[in-house]
C-alpha cells in the first residue's frame, strides 16, 4: 500500500521561505515504476492546481507563477520529494498536496497525500 506523508508547512511572512517534504512508502516493488512526483496546491475557493513536478529522469516542470522561486527535487532513492519555496507571496497560501503517479504492467496509479497548510502573511 503506497502512502504519502507531507510535512514542512506553516505560517511565514511574505518574502520568507519554507521547505516541504513528502515521504513515499510502499513503492519498493520491482513491478511498480514511479513516473512522476510533485506538488499541487489548493487555495480557498479555488481549484487544485499543479505547482511543481519532477519526472523519473529528474526533469522538473513548474507553474508559471512559481518559476524562479520554487524548486522541486527528490532524493536518490526517489522515495522523498521536496519543494523548496523562496520569496513566498500571500497568493502562495493554500493546502499543498503531494502527488505520486506510477505504473505497473497492468495499471496506472495516482496517489495523493493528506495535504499540508502553507499560509503566507502580508
Amino acid at each position: 500500500q503506497v502512502r504519502l506523508v507531507e510535512s514542512g508547512g506553516g505560517l511565514v511572512q511574505a518574502g520568507g521561505s519554507l521547505r516541504l517534504s513528502c515521504v513515499a512508502s510502499g513503492t519498493s516493488s520491482r513491478f511498480f515504476t514511479i513516473n512522476d512526483m510533485g506538488w499541487h496546491r489548493q487555495a480557498p475557493g479555488k481549484q487544485r492546481e499543479m505547482v511543481a513536478r519532477i519526472d523519473s529522469s529528474g526533469n522538473p516542470n513548474y507553474a508559471e507563477s512559481v518559476k524562479g522561486r520554487f524548486t522541486v527535487s527528490t532524493d536518490n532513492l526517489k522515495s522523498t520529494v521536496y519543494l523548496q519555496m523562496n520569496s513566498l507571496k500571500p497568493e502562495d497560501t493554500g493546502v499543498y498536496y503531494c502527488r505520486l503517479q506510477a505504473g505497473s504492467t497492468v495499471s496506472n496509479y495516482d496517489y495523493w497525500g493528506q495535504g499540508t497548510q502553507v499560509t503566507v502573511s502580508s
